[in-house]
């Protein structure tokens, strides 16, 4: 194994799923969903069917990425300590799931606002109000997600930092990380009113991280040695 090539294909893999993320939790939001009107919003869904469900695509896309990127991980760091290598996979693993399963939610969203025969018992108005309700639900089920890819920063933080392979800082903030998506994540279930958004001053290490393999890479020498006192 080339410990360079595998860091780099992390890093590559890492920096990959950002844009297809950014589309389909951020930007698609921001130009369909018109907040208190929901009819504006179903027709901002109906106008541009094709983009919405390339937001799907882009969704699963971003797991299916997720899945290859944790393995490659573990490849990479799994000689620093075994039993963390397999707590960062398990608990990175539990999201794919819950963040494929919850695009039902946006696939709900579509069928009630195109409408469909066995839905012409239901008027478009009662159709459309329905739209926000499972917009709403996708939402949560994003936020469920997160506290997810809060958890398993940590044992990713602490591999980097106690590896010699690798910078320590970005095993820090990496950690950082864990506790910005948790307290956000916590904050929106218990305080929904509460507007926070602290992942945005704690995502450093996730930017950095991914940068610094695809660039740098590892320091070969360090990481044969710990390959070697780990068989």
């Amino acid at each position: 194994m080339n410990p360079n090539k595998t860091a780099r294909l992390a890093g590559f893999l890492y920096l990959l799923m950002v844009p297809f993320a950014v589309f389909s939790i951020k930007y698609l939001p921001s130009i369909l969903i018109v907040p208190g009107d929901a009819s504006a919003t179903a027709n901002n869904i109906v106008a541009s069917v094709s983009l919405f469900r390339l937001g799907i695509v882009s969704a699963l896309f971003v797991q299916l990425i997720n899945l290859f990127l944790v393995l490659v991980l573990y490849k990479l760091l799994k000689h620093v300590n075994k039993n963390h290598a397999l707590l960062m996979v398990i608990l990175f693993v539990v999201s794919i799931p819950i963040t494929m399963l919850n695009e039902l939610n946006q696939f709900a969203a579509l069928i009630l606002s195109s409408g469909t025969e066995y839905l012409s018992t239901f008027s478009p108005d009662q159709l459309h109000a329905l739209v926000p309700l499972f917009l709403d639900l996708h939402e949560q089920g994003i936020t469920i997600a997160g506290i997810f890819w809060g958890l398993w920063l940590f044992p990713l933080g602490y591999l980097v930092f106690k590896s010699g392979f690798l910078p320590g800082i970005l095993g820090i903030l990496l950690m950082i990380g864990c506790f910005g998506y948790l307290i956000e994540s916590f904050v929106v279930i218990l305080v929904p009113s509460f507007n926070v958004n602290i992942a945005i001053f704690t995502f450093w290490g996730e930017i950095l991280f991914p940068l610094w393999l695809l660039i740098k890479g590892v320091n070969v020498e360090e990481w044969e040695k710990r390959a070697l006192e780990s068989a």
